[in-house]
């Protein structure tokens, strides 16, 4: 699978200082279907949850956003 990274995800994670193999690492840990999913899981070196949102469409994934969820909620 493709994974492409929209101008909205590499902004936030150069605004979050979140490298890119760290999502990758957590894309390549899931087994995605197509459609619109929302990932939430801790990383080590983060305070917070890291929230990924991507969708999967012909075997190309498109991260649209990553971010800390600043509350630590888990969802």
């Amino acid at each position: 699978m493709e994974i492409k990274f929209s101008r909205h995800a590499k902004r936030r994670a150069r605004l979050y200082k979140i490298p890119e193999p760290t999502v990758l690492r957590v894309l390549g840990k899931k087994e995605l279907t197509d459609g619109h999913h929302e990932i939430t899981e801790n990383v080590e070196g983060f305070n917070y949850p890291l929230k990924i949102v991507v969708t999967v469409q012909d075997d190309i994934i498109t991260v649209v956003t990553n971010y800390p969820l600043k509350k630590g909620r888990k969802g």
